[in-house]
């Protein structure tokens, strides 16, 4: 019997959910779907079968606390480094640097209202360790 993500959204509690789903769009590269600044529910649509939608609902209160679950973010291109830049553009902003010299290590960010989540490096960033020091300055 073929895998069946049983996943169907990874929900958010939101003070404003159009706001909020219009980041994560722009984030992830997701379709928000009929919806208006006012509505209590904005679902983004990952346009892919068995990944699931993010799903955003108005709560009256602002967040409190570290987030328990969070997302973690692979560039599918370009490089971790540029990802951040590109998020910090869309309204992120920067709370905690674990990136290290050697080029390891991850960035964590929030969303405008909060809500925590990591960039990593891309996958092509991740193939250089692999192939070792001589491919990473063939390729510099």
């Amino acid at each position: 019997m073929p895998f069946t993500n049983p996943v169907r959204h990874i929900t958010f509690d939101a003070l404003d959910p159009y706001t909020i789903a219009e980041f994560w769009a722009g984030a992830t590269g997701y379709v928000l779907k009929d919806s208006d600044p006012g509505d209590e529910e904005v679902l983004i649509d990952p346009r892919q079968q068995g990944v699931p939608a993010m799903l955003f609902i108005r709560v009256p209160d602002i967040k409190k606390v570290k987030n328990r679950v969070h997302l973690d973010i692979q560039p599918s291109a370009g490089t971790r480094d540029e990802e951040v830049d590109r998020l910090l553009g869309l309204g992120a902003t920067v709370v905690d640097d674990q990136r290290r010299g050697d080029g390891s290590g991850w960035v964590v960010l929030a969303d405008p209202e909060g809500n925590e989540f990591c960039v990593e490096r891309s996958a092509s960033e991740r193939d250089l360790d692999l192939a070792g020091p001589d491919a990473q300055s063939s390729s510099a």
